[in-house]
């Protein structure tokens, strides 16, 4: 959408804490449709050169492969544009739970922007939200519509990977910053069985279990299923609760044929409204606890159809069916000290959303004298729609348990339809690697008030294109430069009534990788200017209804630098070090071009080093690593008149495999970790709203494979 996450953020704001600003309409009127992209991953078996499996390539914290930059099967060290993995094996040495956590050491990414907030992922890249925007699982994007968005738990991933810049060839509609793709666990051919027990702050209870192999004695149908169920509080007395089963089934009835169905059912719950407040040293949540919820129920069902004709020809097809369901309420009791006899806010939210999607590939592969040829063509659909719900009220102190949930008085509807055409080309030629697409979509938006029974309908047409040339040299060596385009439609209202023009993105990247052949060693650094501009900015309420104009444009300049590096002594590390200076290159308020966007770092690095011992010491077995993330000053707003403090966050993790010295507790491993080791619950202010961060979290982990 085209939305920053700082207004889509404001906006949940508002309707988190009941604060009014300005007329009641703005904070009932639709977040914004998000346009998605249909897209696919390629299959679990990687045909490419050393024939390694996308499994193996999770065993490493130096990953060698990308299944999403070009939805091809080439190395990451041949794709000209910055990509960061994150593998299982990097999730389970850092012992990660969330999705943010799981990005954070990553080149070109910072989190936090507002504080601790579990209803959402907040990421950004080189500047830019990617929240609503560039949230993709298996290649699909996890739509959001108007408030509800699809929460992702992390223990049902077999990795993550952060696509850096405009992806829209591929991906359609997505966040001129990139896209973070979620990879989910899907059958492999050995039999494999985990269960899990955590134990943390704050009263984190968890229990998971991940099954799979081949069914029976057959050696072409495998299953794999994941569940989990969890029970906790957060900082700040925000619940914690998770119950889902993910089961998927594939069948490969000849060599050349593969499906894959899976499916998910997942029931969350967790605060509506994230608002912390400070009194007297102590960090209160502005809504009650007693009184908070937002409960969403998400299933997702799908399947994945792979056919090898011969001949380099190969077709594949990923159709996917989502569906939402999310209730909340809340209330504002900021005024529970100044005036403690003051009625209390209260609000009721409802959000139901559908999404349907399907896309199909045709991939070609041959040779033109020395030239080797991949071609991938394609063809996508997405259908989505969502209605909302909004009602407010009011109580007294009290007994808040038992106040009613307000009535909901304002519905609205959104729907979209998006249609994306789609064809890119490989070339090699010797040592060099080409890469060029082009993309076009066809949209059709409708909002309704249904209130009001008003509709508000837009068609547009967006061109989308990409193109890269990279050199490979002997030692592993790989200069590479690129240029990509992205759009985002929007559904927000211009003063004549209409919905405005999507929002658009630029970027030229010039970088070098670094992967000698053999060695488990990766370095990749990037220099680009990217801009994103036509985003959307409120440009007043007049007559209850607000409106905006396409008048925002923001450029970001930067520097990233990413290591990995595995040694034979048991050490291994992550590095990365990211440079942003973004700037507001046009507005509506002229007196703020020139300034920086609200809580963008200049500087963000972090550094985790891990140490496995090996077998032949006394201490074989264990594994302790700790890191280290380090964050400059930001501006509180795009007025820049004040600034968020810089911080430095300390993180560490230890783990014992039993099974290393005695043979007989082989599979059984105890891990402890701590995120934010010295407490640092530091204050964010971010567009005239401030939060407080995650405070130290510590979590116990007994684990037994077999």
């Amino acid at each position: 959408m085209t939305l920053s996450f700082n207004r889509f953020y404001a906006r949940c704001h508002l309707l988190g804490s009941t604060v009014f600003v300005g007329a009641v309409a703005a904070a009932i009127m639709p977040i914004g449709a998000v346009a998605q992209d249909a897209t696919t991953l390629e299959p679990i078996i990687l045909r490419g050169s050393g024939t390694q499996t996308i499994s193996e390539d999770n065993d490493t914290i130096v990953p060698e492969r990308s299944v999403s930059a070009l939805k091809t099967d080439t190395p990451l060290v041949e794709t000209p544009r910055s990509v960061s993995v994150i593998t299982r094996k990097e999730m389970e040495q850092r012992a990660v739970t969330d999705i943010i956590q799981a990005t954070r050491y990553s080149s070109g990414v910072s989190t936090g922007g507002f504080g601790y907030d579990p209803r959402f992922d907040q990421i950004y890249i080189r500047g830019i939200e990617t929240t609503v925007s560039g949230d993709f699982r298996d290649g699909l994007r996890q739509p959001v519509m108007t408030y509800g968005t699809f929460t992702t738990e992390i223990y049902t991933l077999d990795r993550v990977e952060v696509l850096k810049g405009p992806v829209s060839v591929m991906y359609g509609a997505a966040s001129a910053a990139g896209i973070v793709n979620k990879i989910s666990k899907l059958p492999l051919q050995e039999a494999h069985h985990e269960v899990e027990l955590q134990y943390g702050t704050v009263g984190r209870k968890q229990a998971a279990f991940d099954f799979g192999g081949p069914i029976g004695q057959s050696n072409d149908a495998f299953y794999r299923v994941v569940g989990l169920v969890r029970e906790g509080e957060t900082n700040y007395d925000i619940q914690d609760d998770r119950y889902l089963l993910q089961p998927s089934f594939t069948w490969e009835p000849t060599d050349s044929t593969k499906i894959t169905i899976y499916g998910l059912a997942q029931d969350t719950e967790t605060a509506a409204s994230a608002w912390t407040f400070k009194n007297d040293g102590q960090i209160y949540l502005v809504s009650d606890p007693d009184y908070d919820y937002q409960k969403i129920r998400q299933y997702q069902l799908g399947y994945k159809l792979e056919h090898d004709f011969g001949n380099g020809l190969t077709f594949r097809q990923n159709a996917r069916v989502s569906d939402l369901d999310l209730k909340a309420r809340y209330l504002n009791r900021m005024t529970m000290f100044s005036a403690p006899a003051d009625p209390w806010s209260t609000a009721a939210v409802t959000d139901k959303m559908r999404a349907y999607q399907i896309d199909n590939q045709l991939q070609a592969k041959f040779e033109t004298g020395n030239v080797s040829h991949t071609i991938l063509a394609g063809l996508d659909y997405t259908a989505v729609n969502s209605d909302f719900a909004v009602g407010y009220g009011s109580t007294l102190p009290g007994n808040v348990g038992s106040a009613p949930t307000p009535a909901l008085t304002g519905f609205t509807g959104n729907d979209l339809r998006q249609t994306g055409l789609y064809a890119q080309e490989q070339a090699e030629i010797g040592n060099w690697r080409f890469v060029g697409g082009l993309r076009y979509d066809w949209l059709d938006q409708t909002t309704t008030d249904k209130v009001a029974g008003t509709s508000d309908e837009r068609e547009d047409g967006a061109l989308s294109g990409q193109v890269g040339l990279l050199y490979l040299f002997d030692n592993g060596i790989a200069p590479y430069v690129s240029y990509g385009t992205s759009f985002v439609p929007s559904t927000e209202l211009s003063a004549s009534g209409a919905v405005l023009e999507p929002t658009e993105g630029r970027q030229i990247e010039v970088g070098i990788k670094y992967q000698p052949d053999g060695e488990n060693f990766s370095l990749s650094t990037a220099v680009y200017r990217l801009v994103e501009t036509g985003k959307p900015q409120y440009a007043g309420t007049p007559i209850l209804v607000p409106i905006y104009e396409n008048s925002g444009e923001n450029t970001f300049t930067g520097f990233e630098v990413e290591g990995r590096k595995t040694f034979d002594n048991g050490i291994s590390l992550i590095a990365a070090y990211t440079y942003t200076h973004g700037e507001i290159t046009d507005n509506l308020d002229s007196s703020i071009i020139g300034n920086t966007p609200t809580t963008t770092p200049r500087h963000v690095a972090s550094l985790w080093v891990n140490y496995a011992a090996s077998e032949d010491t006394v201490i074989d077995g264990l594994s302790v690593g700790g890191g280290i993330r380090a964050t400059s000053e930001s501006f509180t707003s795009d007025a820049n008149t004040g600034k968020n403090a810089g911080v430095v966050y300390l993180d560490a993790a230890i783990s014992y495999d039993f099974g290393a010295k005695n043979p007989d507790l082989k599979g059984l491993s105890l891990s402890v970790s701590a995120t934010n080791l010295a407490n640092r619950e530091e204050q964010v202010c971010n567009g005239g709203y401030c939060y407080f961060g995650q405070g130290r979290t510590v979590l116990g982990s007994l684990k037994y494979k077999w």
